[in-house]
């Protein structure tokens, strides 16, 4: 293994595992930490953990403990993977995992970068952008678990962190690879060890992956993982092999716990057109809504059903005033897992789900350990071969077209070569 990977969430992993097997690695992902060791011709691992919103030393630990396994495998360089919308609170997780990491590796100079501008993620005088609106004004302030409210990732990253925090800016990033080594290096004589580093482009990821050649630890979005294959490439380390897919049929089902703005315009133009459930999770939490019912339903109903706890930020609000935040989150999580095992254990063979929380405690749920790396359905979502019967999609809250649901089926139904 040359490459390991570290991903805070299951969506997130999987987004970081299909932009490596695009460039040409052999990639896999894996659910929490193996047991065993890897395959030998896997050149990419992905650890895919549950840690965006736990206690901070917790996912420390978590952190910790697979890059043990990954160091284990022969890995060179090592990349931290968290959203492109930096989703984290002032406490933390993503700077104490990356103050961790880089005390492990002896890391100076660690990029920092959720850049990914596939999915309209940028970042301008260290500033994140979706699409052409701050990161505070794009709906992410209403995040029930990490309202960002604060677009500078140097402001928001600060707190977090024991290091000092530096900044390499797009007038660097556009001069080219020499550049951003340079300014990299200007940065840690400052004392700088944690450094933000613009993107506006994917030709900027690029730029960016050649000049983090050699660093032994590496953070961001999956964005900016873009530009590593190519440097084991030139050493003719990697396959550059294609796959083949194997889709399934039979029966697909849809669960969204995700409250974005993409997913609640997703799920309403998924309505109008399939059989659709809300989940209250008022009615979860009080125990008027059980899993049977929900699967019972969305096993009968034709089309590609959807059941769905998405609100609107008031309606979330509302209820984590009355319940809690944590214990509304544990409730809803719990629910959907076991949404998820009872569907399976009916026959159902194609599973999407929507949001890095549901999409986390599905695959729990499900004990699902190593998931094979498929076509992409829309950027940074690749459809996951999951067992022998089973299929899956795994979906960021922000991410995907507005038929997403539709494609997604599709492309989880296609036999094709990668």
């Amino acid at each position: 293994m040359l490459l390991g990977c570290i991903g805070d969430d299951f969506t997130g992993s999987s987004d970081l595992a299909n932009t490596l097997s695009k460039q040409g690695m052999r990639t896999v992902q894996y659910t929490g930490i193996p047991n065993g060791n890897a395959e030998a011709d896997v050149e990419a691992g992905v650890v895919a953990l549950k840690s965006r919103s736990i206690d901070p030393q917790d996912a420390v630990t978590q952190s910790l403990a697979a890059l043990e396994w990954l160091l284990a495998q022969g890995c060179e360089q090592i990349f931290f993977k968290y959203c492109s919308t930096f989703d984290s609170t002032p406490e933390g997780n993503i700077g104490p995992v990356a103050d961790a990491l880089a005390l492990a590796l002896d890391a100076h100079k660690v990029i920092v970068c959720p850049a990914f501008p596939g999915t309209g993620r940028s970042i301008y005088h260290g500033h994140l952008f979706v699409k052409d609106v701050l990161l505070s004004e794009s709906g992410m302030q209403n995040h029930p678990l990490t309202p960002m409210t604060d677009p500078d990732i140097r402001r928001w990253l600060a707190p977090q962190t024991k290091f000092e925090v530096g900044h390499v800016g797009a007038e660097s990033v556009l001069a080219g690879a020499d550049a951003i080594k340079g300014a990299l290096a200007a940065e840690h004589a400052n004392g700088k060890r944690l450094v933000v580093v613009d993107a506006l482009r994917d030709a900027d990821l690029m730029e960016i992956g050649e000049a983090a050649d050699g660093l032994p630890l590496i953070t961001g979005g999956s964005g900016v993982a873009l530009g590593l294959p190519r440097n084991f490439a030139r050493r003719g380390l990697i396959s550059q092999n294609t796959a083949t897919w194997r889709g399934e049929t039979g029966k697909c089902v849809a669960l969204s716990g995700s409250c974005s703005n993409a997913t609640r315009a997703q799920v309403e133009l998924h309505s109008r057109s399939n059989p659709s459930i809300e989940v209250p999770a008022a009615d979860v939490i009080e125990g008027r809504l059980l899993p049977e019912t929900v699967v019972h339903w969305l096993v009968q109903a034709d089309g590609i059903p959807l059941a769905f706890s998405s609100a609107d930020p008031a309606a979330v609000k509302e209820v984590q005033a009355e319940f809690g935040r944590e214990r509304s989150a544990e409730a809803l999580e719990g629910f959907f897992a076991e949404v998820a095992r009872q569907l399976v254990r009916s026959g159902v063979t194609k599973l999407l789900t929507a949001g890095g929380e549901t999409s986390g405690a599905v695959v729990e749920g499900l004990d699902l350990t190593t998931l094979e790396i498929g076509p992409e359905i829309d950027p940074g979502v690749p459809a996951l071969r999951a067992g022998n019967a089973l299929v899956v999609a795994l979906k960021s809250g922000n991410f995907g077209a507005p038929d997403y649901f539709e494609k997604a089926a599709r492309v989880l139904g296609a036999s094709t070569t990668q």
